[in-house]
């Protein structure tokens, strides 16, 4: 049966969309372009448990912040891994590889340095960006056109309360399930877990969460820092005591969390980012 995709509205707020998607059947990008570009580029993955993907909370919303800044945002619809494709667990990774390499090859139509693209993902769309950036060399599609002779490794990486363990200790469930099933294997567990597929080579990383987080646990973004530190990867890590799940941009503001953003920004400097 085809894929219908559907647009859930979740806010009862006139003024403020919180729009959810899901039976997503061609992922794609949303492009924001700044007036004047700075060169570098950020590829979004909103989360959503891979129930859905939430694209104005942690996507439209951070794209607009960041184009106003002077990068050039690219949104994901990305295919959600619950909803029958033959790739199965590795379906949203697919599509972020691919997205990493169409933006580049792309790159001058946008007026940025291919160099210079980086990954940014929120919860579930955090695994997608943590995922990526632990196996960006993975073969995980067929190759469509020339781009995909082309990296998908970001030039830096900042999953943002994410999703990153599949141990049932402490993975958020819902995720968990949507990506491997109900009863899934040890190995497929190890496959899924970034933190334990970090390579040497893999790309600097800004890592956040908030320590009251009661949906996704804190302890993901700490393994996956230990994981990245063991194979000395660089990395800078950033915890709140408050913040809770899901604060993006909007649930931030009043709190000490609400810097994150701009902490982001002068970490992504300090790495050549912009």
């Amino acid at each position: 049966m085809p894929l219908i995709e559907t647009v859930n509205e979740r806010s009862a707020d006139t003024l403020v969309t919180d729009r959810a998607v899901f039976g997503i059947s061609r992922s794609r990008m949303a492009v924001f372009r700044p007036d004047r570009p700075n060169g570098a580029a950020v590829l979004l993955t909103p989360g959503g448990g891979y129930k859905w993907v939430v694209v104005d909370k942690e996507g439209y919303e951070m794209a607009r912040w960041l184009s106003a800044r002077g990068f050039t945002a690219f949104v994901l619809f990305y295919r959600l891994p619950g909803e029958g494709w033959a790739s199965g667990a590795d379906t949203p990774l697919a599509d972020a590889q691919r997205a990493m390499r169409l933006i580049r090859h792309g790159a001058r139509d946008f007026a940025i340095d291919p160099e210079r693209v980086a990954a940014m993902g929120f919860s579930a769309g955090g695994h997608v960006c943590a995922d990526l950036a632990a196996r960006f060399a993975a073969p995980v599609y067929s190759p469509i056109d020339p781009a995909d002779r082309l990296s998908a490794k970001p030039h830096c990486a900042a999953p943002i309360y994410p999703v990153v363990s599949m141990d049932p200790a402490i993975a958020h469930p819902g995720s968990r399930q949507l990506l491997l099933g109900k009863a899934p294997s040890a190995a497929a567990e190890a496959a899924h877990s970034p933190d334990r597929n970090v390579p040497a080579d893999a790309p600097s990383h800004f890592l956040l969460h908030a320590e009251d987080d009661d949906v996704v646990p804190v302890d993901n973004t700490l393994r996956l820092h230990a994981a990245l530190r063991a194979r000395k990867v660089p990395a800078e890590l950033h915890l709140f005591a408050n913040g809770g799940h899901g604060f993006g941009l909007r649930k931030a503001v009043g709190k000490p969390v609400e810097a994150w953003p701009e902490l982001w920004r002068a970490w992504a400097r300090t790495v050549g980012l912009g």
